[in-house]
Parts: C-alpha cells; structure tokens; sequence
C-alpha cells in the first residue's frame, strides 16, 4: 500500500447526488442503476446492504458494477476524475475496474482474501483490508479532508486522564452505562469533561442529525465537538436532519389550541368553537398557550389579554411572585351579577404530547435495537419497530472541501466588513515603484502622516502615462497583490508550500517582522488578497500560541536538519542511534538536544525536541514580532475568536475563477430574460477556453481587481442592461453595463473588442 499512500491525500471523491426516499431509492431506474440486496460488491465481495455501515450499495446494470459506495469512497488507488454524472458519481468505470485488478492482487490482512483495496496511510505500515472487515477489526476511516484510512494499530486514539479510567456515567444519548475506558467503542466529548458516549450511539445521531444540527448534547458546541469526532471516524452526513426533511414536519406547531376549559361551558355550539373579535372568543393562557375559555365563560371584555390558567396561577402563587392584582385570573374571575365563576379545577387531560416527540433526533441506543440480532437485522423490523432515518449518500472529498472553504472564505468576509468600519475617507496617498515594491511600501507604511485607518490610495511612480484615470481601483489591487507575492517570496518565510517564520537576524533588527504582520493585516482589512501561504504550524502559532503547538516533519525547512531528524526517527537499533547522534552532534548541540540516549525509546523525545526548537523556539522573536504586526486593526484578535474561517484564507489559495463564482458575484438589474441568457452563455464559454478573453479579465474589466479580495467588494458588483453599443465598465459603483443585442455572436464580439481594448492599455499603463 505504500504505492497509494500519497494517492489518498489528493484523490477527488464523488459529488453529491439527489437526496431520495428509501422507497424511491429501491424502484429507481435513473442513471442506469437499481438497488438489488443480492449483487455482490465488486471491492469488498459482501452482498450486505446496509446503508448506515457501508453507504449505498448500487447496481449498474449498464456496466455489471455492484459496489457499496464507501468501499469506492476508502480505496486507496482511485480517484474522482469525472463530473458527476460521469460513471458513478465522478469515479470513472474505467478506473474503478483498475482499482478492481489492482485490489485483487492484494490479501486483507483480517479475513485472508483478495480484493483488499484500502491500506492503512501511516508509513511503512503495509497492511491491507476490505472496508466491511476493516469496521470489523476497529478500524478508523475519517470522512473528512484526505479521507484517511487507520489500522487496528495505528489508528488515532483520545487521550484519557488517569483518573477519567475509573468508574462509568450515563451515554447521554442511549442513558445507558458507559465504562471510562480508552477503547474504540467509547467516545468522550473534547469540550465537555464529564461527557461520555457509545460509539454507535454517536454515529446514529451523526446519521440522523446531519452536519448542520451534530453537535455535543451537554454543552451544544459544534465546532470543536464534530472536529474530534471526525478525527475518531465518525462520518458527519453533509445533509439536513432527518426530521427536518420529512413532509409536514412542523405541521403540528402552527396548530393553535382553540378549546374552552371551563367547567361549565356556556358556549351553545360547544367548546371547541371559537368566533373572533366576538364573545365566544377562545382566549389561551398566556404562559403555557395549553388551556383556554370562551371570553363569555370567564366574563372577560375583548379587550382583556391577561388570562392565565389554573395550573400556571398555581404555579406563580407557590413561587410567590403571583400578583393579586391581575385581572381575571382563571380561579378567581366573578361573574358581574356577583355570583362565583363556574371555571374551578379544569377537567383532567391526557399529558400533552411533546411538538418534537414523534421526530426525536435522540435515537435509541443502537445495541437495544440490535440486541440478539445480525448487524443489519433491525433493517428487516416493522416499520413501527424501525428507527426511520433518511440518509443523503456521501459527500464527494472534493465538494465538501471546496464548500467548506467557501463557506468559511465568505465568514471570513463578514467579520472583516465589521474591522472595515474603523477605516475612514480620509486619504493616505502611497507612492510605490513597483519594480521595488517592498521598499517602497516600507517607507509608505513607515511614514508619520501613514494610519492603517485611513483610505490608502495608491499612485505608481514609474507608469508611462500618467494622465489616465479610473485606474485607483487597479493601483491599489495591483499593489496589495504585489505586495503579497513579495512576502510569500521572501526571507521572512521559509518553506516550500506552507510556509513558517524563517529567522533573520537583519529582518529582526529592522524590525521587518512587524512591518510584514502589520501590512497582512492593512491588506485583508482594505480589500487586498489572503496570503494563502502559511503553513498549519505557523497559523496554529498564531492563534493558540507556540506553547500549545506541536510541529511535524514537513515544517522543517532546512534540509540537512531533516535528513537528520529522519535518520533519529527511524533508526532500528540502540547502536545504530548512537551512531547517528554522534555524526550529528554539532547540530543537537546547536539544538541544545545533546544528551546521552540508553534506549532506543529516547528517540522519540529526541525527535520531538529538536522539532520544537528549529520550527517554533528558533523564531520565537520573530514569531512574536509578527503577532504584534497582525494585531493592526484588530486582526488577530478575530483570528484568535474564528480560527476555524480564518485558516481558509490563511493557509490556502484562492479558488481558480469559475463560470458559476463569477455569475454569484453580480447582482443582475434586468428585465430582459435574453440578455441574461447571453450573459451567462458567455460566461460558460470564458470558462470553456472558447474565447479571446478570460474570468479575471472581465473581473478585472468591471472592478480593478482580477481577485475576490477577502473583505469582498464594496460596493457589490451590479449588472444592468442597456441601450448602448459596447459594455462599460464602473469601477467606482463594480457596475458592468452591457449592451442588448440582437444574437449572441454580437454580444460575445462586443465583450471581447471592449474588454481587449481596454485591458490592453491599462497593462501598458503599469508597465505588467
């Protein structure tokens, strides 16, 4: 499997398909696939069909293929290569009979048969499994990221305490008993000490709560609670609850209750008839809502509102903060001819049943369901007996990261519009030479009149026409993305993809580290473009402080250094590390990690020492120097409350352009359907390669800047359509105008001329 270890880390996987009933599920014929319980799965050789453990099982009769969709989902050697209505959800037939001969060559190492395609991804490890024999065995698949597969012995495992090791608390899920011990049937909540749970208990509710209502049942935290539970191989279905796709769900809660509790009901037409705005007007309580009168039946005037019923009077009377002085109190109320009311005890009911009882989320404990039958037995139960859950099939790895990332990305834009509120219209003016944009926007920055608070206009000094205009707009994009592209480029960082703090003596000197943390953030805040560079170890640094950081090889720039740390780490024998220790003794020494090793087990305190002081206690100044550079406008600190949005910005690059981001981007102001149409048709073919210009440039075209800045655009960008002869482009409102045409052929021509035309001469103007 060590061939396939890499392919895991940046193989695709399948979109997501329709959400359908069970029912629609079985008798569908769409796409050429029917569910049949009998076929046998091409990868794990099972014909079990048990939507919860093993995802979907189809059958396409097209192409002969069986398969449970999380046995394709875990292999190790394929990949989503098509879109998703290409073979079965993306994965190319092609390449799933690869993987078929591929897997056939491998034996699992639990049942002892051919076919194993998922391999454990920890290296050196060579162990081989089918997906269903891989549960059985304990181990962990994570459906989340690289969609990683765990042995039985390398799998992750959560830290217990000694003390959380004794004695047992209720499973706040199923209230059985659950045992405090570290074992891969027990779950414990990473934000609440005293929050225990089976883990099937947990992956039902996951199944059934949906990504967006999975939470921890004690404290409610979703953010960290979901983290820790997909890092144990809990899958987290990316679709709504189950309760809430069901028809008519709510249809109860907009039921008013309209009956007269009094004892005697003057009313001719019964209790239950209710007459607005006259004297047979049911009022409720206005506490509990749950028991009502006739206004005639407890001598009440229309215009009356405080009316409460026995039990909520009794209630308010025992607690002491009842007051005598409410009117018409349900056991009080006089008749005007001074006679007692005829409302005393209200009839005894049946206990009202719970709005959200027939559509309880909190799922009986699966072990009950299934005691004393096979693992997919309660499948075959009565439906009154069954626990209904509608499952969505699997989100893609590529979707969900790509979702994920713009879900946070467009956080991350609104808290920045809230830093952005600080920034005032008054004007500081940078003069940038943009063959030497460092420097001269150190000495902008440096400058005593320079505020991070005011406007920055930007004017570059060595344009050949200085007389344009409408061109502030592409000056200060321009600068902010040169800018960035220095800082990613320079000495103040190294690394290869993400990157760390590198240590600079000059740069700490001067100071640069500031300077560089402070311009990050004056960029994100004022519509410049993320870094998208940092490493997961610097952001970390950052956020939760180098103290609470624990690096990993790949931060380790220096090659030499790493050579030697893997040499440490996997040394297999006592000699063979002192041996290598004693080559390398100049730079342990340097690390100050130079000491005497009597078991081969010391490496691994030694590896993670040297670790700690080239990636973290090496650049602890200049590390902090730029904390304080990226406090400018409050950023950090919003980095520090969100660092789970911010990460997206910081730590990966922008999305390519596409057709759809570009079309969401414009707010369209038109009443003509066809130019509309042309619109996007023209958009698709940008994307397509089938025309002179591209995405940014029409991005670019319409508001300065061929990126979407962080903070976003401001004003929105604006779509109208017009009686003119050629599109325009506003870049002080973001507003295109376009021209309404007859064909499409015209309208794609005036776009590519204008456009053409006009990029042309700005790109001499700034001389790029």
């Amino acid at each position: 499997m060590l061939g396939f270890e890499s392919a895991v880390g940046w193989r695709g996987a399948a979109r997501l398909a329709p959400v359908r009933a069970p029912e629609e599920l079985r008798m569908s014929k769409t796409n050429n696939f029917d569910v049949q319980s009998t076929k046998i799965c091409v990868l794990c050789g099972r014909t079990d069909d048990c939507p919860e453990k093993y995802g979907e099982k189809r059958t396409y009769v097209e192409y002969n293929l069986t398969v449970h969709y999380y046995c394709l989902l875990m292999s190790s050697g394929i990949w989503q290569r098509g879109e998703e209505d290409e073979g079965v959800n993306g994965f190319l037939i092609t390449d799933i009979r690869k993987e078929v001969k591929r897997a056939a060559k491998l034996k699992c190492n639990i049942c002892k048969k051919k076919g194993a395609s998922i391999g454990c991804v920890t290296p050196k490890c060579k162990r081989s499994y089918h997906f269903p024999c891989g549960l059985q065995r304990q181990c962990i698949f994570q459906f989340m990221e690289d969609f990683r597969s765990y042995c039985w012995e390398h799998r992750p495992v959560q830290e217990f305490m000694d003390k959380e090791h004794r004695g047992a608390s209720q499973c706040t899920i199923c209230l059985d008993l659950v045992e405090h011990l570290p074992v891969f049937a027990v779950l414990k909540s990473p934000c609440c000490k005293n929050a225990w749970f089976h883990r099937e208990c947990l992956q039902y509710q996951a199944l059934s709560a949906g990504i967006f209502f999975f939470r921890c049942t004690v404290c409610n935290n979703k953010d960290k609670f979901q983290k820790e539970m997909l890092r144990m191989g809990i899958h987290i279905p990316e679709k709504d609850a189950s309760w809430e796709l069901e028809e008519n769900a709510y249809q109860d809660l907009l039921h008013c209750y309209q009956h007269c509790d009094v004892k005697k009901c003057l009313c001719k037409k019964g209790r239950d008839y209710n007459e607005p705005d006259s004297k047979w007007e049911i009022k409720r309580c206005q506490y509990c809502g749950s028991r009502g009168t006739h206004l005639a039946c407890s001598s009440m005037k229309s215009w009356e509102q405080n009316w409460e019923c026995m039990e909520c009077r009794s209630i308010f009377a025992k607690s002491g903060k009842y007051s005598k002085q409410k009117k018409r109190a349900l056991a009080t109320s006089e008749k005007t001819n001074g006679t007692t009311c005829l409302l005393e005890e209200p009839p005894l009911k049946s206990p009202r049943q719970s709005s959200g009882s027939p559509r309880s989320f909190l799922l009986q404990s699966p072990k009950i369901m299934c005691q004393n039958l096979s693992p997919c037995s309660h499948l075959e139960q009565p439906a009154s007996n069954r626990v209904t859950m509608s499952l969505s099939p699997v989100m893609s790895k590529r979707n969900w990261s790509l979702r994920h990332l713009r879900q946070q990305r467009k956080e991350v834009s609104n808290i920045l519009k809230e830093l952005k509120v600080q920034v005032k219209t008054k004007a500081t003016r940078l003069n940038i030479n943009a063959e030497n944009c460092w420097s001269s926007a150190l000495k902008g920055f440096r400058q005593r009149i320079f505020s991070p608070t005011n406007t920055i206009e930007v004017n570059f000094s060595n344009c050949k026409n200085r007389s344009k205009t409408n061109t502030s707009a592409v000056s200060k994009h321009h600068f902010f993305q040169l800018l960035m592209l220095h800082l990613q480029n320079s000495s103040l960082f190294e690394g290869s993809s993400g990157k760390n703090l590198s240590f600079d003596f000059q740069a700490v000197k001067e100071n640069l580290y500031f300077e560089a943390g402070k311009m990050i953030a004056v960029s994100l805040v004022h519509g410049g473009p993320p870094p998208g560079f940092f490493s997961k170890t610097l952001f970390s640094c950052l956020v939760y402080g180098p103290e609470n950081v624990k690096p990993a090889l790949e931060d380790v720039a220096d090659v030499d250094v790493a050579q030697t740390i893997k040499m440490i780490k996997y040394a297999n024998s006592l000699s063979s590390l002192q041996s290598t220790l004693q080559d390398c003794c100049e730079c342990l020494a340097a690390a100050g990690c130079l000491r005497p090793v009597t078991a081969l087990c010391d490496k691994n305190m030694l590896v993670n020492d040297i670790l700690i002081y080239h990636v973290i206690k090496r650049i602890a100044l200049p590390l902090e120097s730029f904390r304080q550079g990226l406090k400018t406008l409050g950023v950090l600190e919003k980095m520090q409350k969100h660092p789970h949005v911010f990460s997206s910005i910081f730590c990966h690059k922008p999305d390519r352009l596409s057709a759809e981001t570009v079309c969401d981007l414009f707010t369209i102001h038109s009443s003509s359907d066809e130019g509309a149409d042309f619109w996007m048709g023209y958009l698709q073919d940008v994307e397509s390669g089938d025309s002179l210009v591209t995405l940014e440039d029409i991005l670019l075209f319409v508001t300065g800047s061929y990126y979407i800045p962080s903070v976003g655009f401001d004003p929105e960008p604006t779509l109208k359509f017009l009686r003119i002869r050629y599109p325009i482009g506003n870049r002080l409102l973001n507003c295109l105008e376009l021209p309404i045409t007859k064909t499409y052929q015209q309208f794609k021509n005036k776009m590519e001329l204008t456009i053409r035309n006009t990029l042309r001469v700005e790109r001499e103007y700034f001389c790029y």
